[in-house]
């Protein structure tokens, strides 16, 4: 006599919950890269502001140092690296930042006065949106480009560096 083996009928109950297992861990993938770009993105943005407020520190820094009691602005970031206009070397900013979007140190240097060939103000030359609206100075900014850091005119010696109401120097 032979004995039967009776299989019991297959539901694909185990194929269904495969693909609902991958389904879900898909999702919690894509979740999760995205909070991962955001905090990449909010990283990125607090080093924009840690870098541009030291170089608006040092442009200030390199003015107050003036030798000849005028507030002299730089012309390049290397003055603020190695500032030789007196007796002693200074070093007002600590090395030459590099923008956090674009990995280069390609500010974009913002002079007072067109026709002026120095800066008071560095901005990034990205046009990588940005995810906060405002910045700490109130300005409204929507990408990398548009958050200007400037340093704040040195006291008294603001009218005596800058020509006055767009005259040439």
């Amino acid at each position: 006599m032979r004995a039967s083996c009776a299989l019991p009928p297959q539901r694909g109950f185990t194929y269904l919950f495969v693909l609902f297992l991958v389904a879900l861990t898909s999702a919690a993938l894509a979740a999760l890269g995205q909070a991962w770009s955001q905090a990449a993105q909010r990283e990125r943005e607090r080093e924009l502001q840690f870098r541009g407020e030291a170089i608006a520190a040092a442009i200030a820094s390199y003015q107050k140092a003036s030798p000849n009691r005028q507030a002299d602005l730089p012309a390049t970031l290397d003055e603020l690296l190695e500032d030789r206009r007196g007796p002693r070397v200074l070093h007002h900013l600590r090395q030459r930042y590099a923008d956090p979007f674009t990995g280069q140190a390609d500010w974009l240097l913002v002079s007072p006065v067109p026709e002026l060939p120095r800066f008071n103000a560095v901005r990034s030359r990205s046009e990588q949106p940005l995810l906060r609206e405002r910045s700490p100075q109130g300005q409204t900014i929507a990408k990398a480009s548009d958050w200007l850091f400037s340093a704040p005119p040195p006291e008294g010696a603001a009218s005596a560096a800058l020509p006055a109401s767009g005259a040439a120097p």
